[in-house]
């Protein structure tokens, strides 16, 4: 691949990085909002706000991480990479739950938010379209999950919104670090760079199934079902636009 840097892209790349964890603060902007009445209308709109950032996510892996990952890597090296990332996440996520607490949460959003930046600075190396979408992806499942995340923490923690919010930005600040880490030294090899991208989707896909989906859930409710197809047809959207 060309190694030839243009700084103008380098930094483009940080940018959509840094745009899309802001996503994640403004979700719990949108959190601090006075209480929705009636209760079962604010309960099925958080839900749905969380299965809705869950279809985002699969969208991401379905129509961007996995077949772009697929380009540079054979089917064994590729299903290596895949399933390496969910085991990861697993084992991080293991570790996180046994910690327990406000910085427990505050790690759970960073499992998934690093390891996407970190694919996202790829792709923009590679192509700059779909890591467009990727960034537009990424961006809309912060969002669900910073007003998840600051609901949670605001209960069960009971920290205060500007200790949430500041915790939400400095987090928002390691994924262009982790862009531009992506952008200038994975790119150097197909193979590194295809990797990154199906463990970031192996990875993904664990954490849909083991934190979005269970709390999307709600007995003799279809909306949080409804959101997660609403999300998935948002980045088909973007993926047949982008042609």
């Amino acid at each position: 691949m060309d190694t030839v840097v243009s700084m103008s892209d380098l930094e483009t790349a940080m940018l959509y990085a840094t745009l899309a964890g802001a996503f994640m603060p403004l979700g719990g902007v949108l959190a601090r909002i006075e209480r929705i009445r009636p209760l079962w209308l604010e309960r099925e709109l958080r839900h749905g706000v969380i299965a809705f950032g869950g279809g985002a996510l699969l969208a991401a892996v379905a129509l961007v991480l996995v077949p772009e990952g697929q380009r540079y890597l054979s089917a064994w090296p590729a299903l290596a990479a895949f399933g390496a990332g969910g085991i990861t996440f697993f084992l991080i996520d293991r570790t996180i739950e046994r910690r327990g607490g406000g910085i427990a949460q505050l790690m759970s959003m960073l499992l998934d938010f690093v390891p996407e930046s970190l694919a996202l600075g790829t792709m923009l190396a590679a192509d700059w379209q779909a890591g467009l979408l990727l960034a537009g992806l990424i961006a809309l499942q912060n969002l669900p999950e910073g007003f998840n995340a600051y609901l949670e923490l605001r209960v069960r923690d009971a920290l205060s919104s500007k200790q949430i919010l500041a915790g939400f930005c400095a987090m928002t600040l390691l994924g262009p670090l982790a862009a531009w880490f992506g952008f200038i030294y994975l790119r150097q090899t197909s193979g590194a760079l295809g990797a990154m991208m199906l463990f970031s989707a192996g990875g993904i896909l664990y954490l849909i199934f083991e934190d979005i989906a269970p709390q999307a859930h709600l007995a003799r409710r279809w909306a949080p079902a409804l959101g997660a197809v609403a999300g998935f047809m948002l980045g088909l959207l973007g993926q047949m636009l982008l042609g």
